[in-house]
């Protein structure tokens, strides 16, 4: 079990060069120094009884605010459902079905694997910046932050141009890499401006964002000519940015490396974010000999899930970031996925729980439980989903008494204000209770 909990360990110490005090002065605290430990959750620790989580959930389960509920609890050392509601129904899932993605990437890629963009030499002084599939490269300076962790820089880029000694004239970009439609049929080309999604190219810098920092950031439209917009500036070139192709035979002669997988598929489900997952989709097809497409991408995460024994009978993809209403998946799916991951049953999903927010404290669960859920902080690690028709939580908790649970909660039919809250509750429930 790799689930563990993290102590924090005081050690006081006296000073002992100042043992002497002014007369009437109040004695100054030691200094404190802390020493991080983590502690394995005990696997001996108390099983909960189908009817002690059936009577534990009951109040949290009885708000209407969680409309049409679908879900599931199991105990991730066993693998046993403890308790369901219509598990196997088909629920708008929202952000949550990035487990799948990320579960899918984990299974089918090496989890150190890294993407590289290049810059070829192209001619009459043209440089072709060479998108493969990693919309975490960067805008920012060097030395600055950026979004993504350990991201590659289009200032690295510029700088190793320069070294090289060419005398840059313009800049192109080629999106070769990645084929078809770039925006899936059922997204509304208005969540571009509303910082949802960019047009899904094999060249994107930032993951879209007109401000590189900013989480909810409007996209660009055209990211890979945005791109190499940014090189052009660091290389200080003025002539309009074209689209074209590496020529036959061309130098590379600039190159910036990715995170590893895992790192970026961290970033991805801490942040929810929709390009860097439709991005992996498709660098799951390619490794799989499928099309480098949206779609390919799709067909990729069904295929793997569904070669590693997962049960994908009744699901509907139309895309794999949640953000189309038109995906169905169970919650019964999502926990058996969870429940894999924190047991034994395939460990190349054990990363998948590290990458899960932090309730109070991470990603898109660090403005929730914090305050009537305050019990809840840090005990609950769960991906979120949020849709204006669907609310969905799914993750694993610790429960009081030291066991820990999967769970996978999915609403459909209230607005988020309700069902955040009630889905919260629920989870709260599940920390609370020992349900024996």
């Amino acid at each position: 079990m790799i689930v563990a909990a993290i102590v924090l360990v005081i050690a006081l110490r006296v000073d002992e060069r100042h043992n002497s005090l002014p007369a009437g002065a109040s004695a100054q605290p030691s200094p404190v120094s802390l020493i991080p430990q983590i502690n394995p959750v005990a696997v001996d620790a108390p099983l909960p009884t189908t009817a002690g989580i059936t009577a534990g959930l009951a109040e949290a389960l009885s708000n209407p605010g969680l409309g049409d509920l679908s879900g599931e609890v199991s105990d991730a050392i066993t693998g046993q459902t403890l308790w369901s509601q219509t598990p196997n129904q088909q629920m708008v899932p929202a952000s949550t079905i990035k487990i799948l993605t990320a579960s899918a990437a984990l299974l089918a890629l090496p989890h150190d694997q890294r993407i590289t963009t290049t810059v070829v030499a192209g001619t009459g002084g043209q440089v072709i910046l060479v998108g493969a599939g990693d919309p975490t490269l960067s805008v920012q300076p060097e030395g600055e932050e950026t979004f993504f962790t350990d991201a590659p820089r289009i200032a690295a880029l510029a700088d190793q141009i320069k070294r090289a000694g060419i005398d840059v004239t313009s800049v192109a970009v080629d999106t070769s890499a990645f084929n078809g439609p770039t925006m899936a049929t059922s997204w509304d080309p208005v969540e571009i401006a509303a910082g949802n999604i960019t047009p899904i190219e094999a060249l994107i810098a930032d993951s879209g964002r007109v401000e590189p920092l900013e989480i909810d950031s409007p996209r660009t439209a055209t990211p890979a000519l945005a791109a190499g917009s940014a090189l052009a500036a660091a290389l200080g070139v003025d002539s309009p940015v074209t689209s074209g192709t590496v020529p036959a035979g061309g130098a590379v002669v600039a190159s910036v490396t990715s995170a590893p997988l895992v790192t970026r598929l961290g970033d991805m489900m801490r942040a929810s974010d929709n390009v860097l997952a439709e991005t992996v989709s498709i660098e799951i097809a390619k490794a799989i000999g499928g099309r480098p497409t949206l779609a390919g991408g799709i067909d990729a995460v069904r295929k793997v899930l569904s070669d590693n024994g997962f049960n994908m009978n009744g699901t509907a993809f139309e895309d794999v970031s949640g953000l189309s209403e038109g995906n169905g998946v169970s919650a019964g799916l999502l926990d058996k996925v969870l429940v894999a991951g924190a047991g034994t049953a395939q460990p190349k999903l054990r990363p998948i729980l590290d990458m899960l927010p932090v309730a109070g404290a991470t990603g898109t669960l660090a403005e929730r439980f914090v305050l009537e859920n305050s019990d809840g902080a840090g005990w609950i690690r769960a991906k979120t989903g949020t849709l204006t028709v669907a609310s969905a939580l799914a993750g694993v908790v610790q429960t009081r008494e030291g066991r820990v649970l999967s769970f996978a909660l999915m609403s459909n039919g209230t607005g988020p204000t309700e069902a955040r809250p009630a889905l919260d509750e629920v989870a709260v429930a599940l920390r609370e209770c020992g349900c024996r």
